[in-house]
């Protein structure tokens, strides 16, 4: 018996004018249950003592790793390209993206 030759399938994605103005974060929270990962993005602005979530994504922990993954191999074709992307020049931040138990190394 012959297996049917699996397709890939297409998906149409609409991106709506609201979404396709994007939103800006510096700061995003991620927690997770057995179940699902949460990242909570927001902007925090210096002076601010406050700040909003402005996006929630909830997904799967096999969609959080598949993202991640995507994620490295983006991050790799923008070096080839562009240059490596330095962290470690800027002054130890107060807030961002900051990967918890790693200390950001200040010059």
């Amino acid at each position: 018996m012959e297996h049917d030759e699996i397709k890939p399938q297409q998906i149409n994605i609409e991106l709506g004018e609201k979404e396709a103005e994007g939103i800006y974060s510096n700061l995003a929270i991620i927690t997770h249950s057995p179940a699902e990962f949460i990242i909570d993005f927001t902007r925090v602005v210096p002076g601010v003592p406050k700040a909003k979530v402005l996006a929630r994504i909830i997904t799967t922990p096999q969609h959080a790793k598949m993202l991640m993954r995507a994620l490295k191999d983006n991050i790799e074709k923008y070096e080839a390209r562009f240059g490596e992307i330095n962290i470690d020049l800027q002054p130890a931040p107060q807030f961002g993206f900051i990967n918890p138990g790693k200390e950001p190394k200040v010059n």
